[in-house]
């Protein structure tokens, strides 16, 4: 962290006699970033209500703020932290320096465990208020950039468009003015799956749900056509694996796919709109009698439960695994689905959306000797590129 960075050279000042340029905690510094003001209000001489700032030790809000409010008093100045670095949010509301035991690095270029002395003072005196914002808000902040500029910038430079989007939606701010200040492009570049992974959920593009759906027949092909039925929406995500059941049990076909006695626990992402199209959602799946979670605010089952869904299944008998690549396209699921022949279970399902123009499927499938012949006429009149991994050395060790 910053922090750990300033200790390091303190100690390098003193070894060596260095000379030490504090990067905010300086008047100099805090004038020369307020710069920043000056050209903002000399560009945009029109109505102006709010300017978004991001805080790590408060050298460019205090510059900023003291420009603002010496020349143009009625422009609202916000600053924006993390939720996992928020100094200067803590600091204000205890009307003096709060130093964190630990902050959050993923907006690393605002990680300051302790904000500055004179930052501090300024900030308590001329920011008009704070909002704080999460990971995925600044991973969708991320991804609004670059679909309007081309641009790439660091978490720490999108802090402030995300705290924009987080403001004017709490307060409800319609035909106001409000500026934003996009401050750092050094990205990590293997951050960027990251951000990618997270910037729907953010955005509130994609919900993730848990649904438990009866291990009976057509129960799948059932929740397949509840999807559609709420908007034919794009899945963006689907994972299940058969939990239970044993060779001998009955509820087996093309329509019952998930055909076990038990309940089956699926993990699925759907394309969305906003909050109120999520709150539909489940009531949608209520309504046609699945019991479903909303995970899309759950920390754990977006960066962890979502690649363990699956493992070894003793009662999948007669099990052969295959990769497909699915056209992106509505109904190429429910091709699938309708296609596969009777008397073939589906004990594995895993498909995550990347973007491409074919989605990469995994499929596990129970199919008896007896079945061999139209499992084969079924891969041909499919029509969809695969691959039979059955013998694959890796679904030895993890799948069977």
């Amino acid at each position: 962290s910053y922090s750990d960075a300033y200790n390091h050279s303190l100690q390098l000042q003193t070894k060596h006699g260095y000379s030490f340029v504090h990067p905010f905690d300086d008047p100099d510094v805090i004038a020369g970033q307020g710069t920043i003001a000056k050209e903002i209000l000399d560009a945009h001489t029109g109505d102006l209500d709010y300017v978004f700032v991001a805080i790590g030790g408060g050298g460019l809000i205090a510059g900023m703020a003291a420009y603002i409010k010496a020349v143009r008093p009625n422009v609202k100045v916000i600053g924006v932290q993390t939720v996992d670095s928020d100094a200067m949010v803590q600091s204000v509301a205890a009307g003096k320096r709060v130093t964190l035991a630990d902050v959050g690095l993923f907006s690393d270029g605002t990680a300051v465990k302790l904000v500055g002395s004179e930052t501090f003072r300024l900030a308590q005196a001329l920011v008009d208020d704070y909002v704080v914002v999460d990971t995925d808000a600044v991973c969708a902040a991320i991804k609004d950039i670059y679909s309007e500029t081309r641009s790439i910038v660091e978490p720490a430079g999108a802090l402030g468009i995300a705290g924009l989007k987080a403001y004017a939606a709490k307060h409800k701010l319609k035909g106001k003015t409000m500026v934003a200040i996009a401050c750092g492009a050094n990205m990590n570049f293997d951050r960027l799956r990251f951000v990618a992974e997270r910037a729907d959920v953010g955005e509130q593009r994609e919900a993730v749900f848990a649904v438990t759906l009866p291990e009976e027949r057509g129960s799948f092909k059932h929740f397949c056509e509840t999807i559609a039925s709420m908007g034919n929406r794009n899945i963006t995500e689907f994972s299940y694996r058969m939990s239970s059941g044993a060779e001998g049990d009955t509820k087996v076909g093309a329509s019952s796919v998930l055909g076990h006695t038990d309940a089956a626990h699926v993990f699925v992402g759907l394309a969305t709109t906003g909050e109120k199209d999520v709150q539909a959602l489940g009531k949608g799946f209520k309504k046609a009698g699945f019991a479903a979670l909303d995970l899309s605010q759950d920390e754990l089952a977006k960066s962890h439960l979502r690649h363990l869904v699956g493992g070894r299944c003793a009662g999948a008998a007669h099990e052969v695994l295959y990769r497909f690549e699915f056209p992106e396209r509505p109904g190429a699921l429910m091709k699938f689905l309708n296609t596969l022949p009777s008397g073939m279970n589906i004990s594995l399902f895993h498909y995550r959306n990347h973007g491409a123009d074919y989605g990469k499927i995994l499929v596990g499938l129970q199919v008896p000797p007896a079945q061999r012949g139209a499992f084969k006429g079924f891969l041909k009149d499919l029509g969809y590129a695969y691959w039979d991994e059955t013998a694959n050395p890796a679904v030895a060790l993890f799948l069977k």
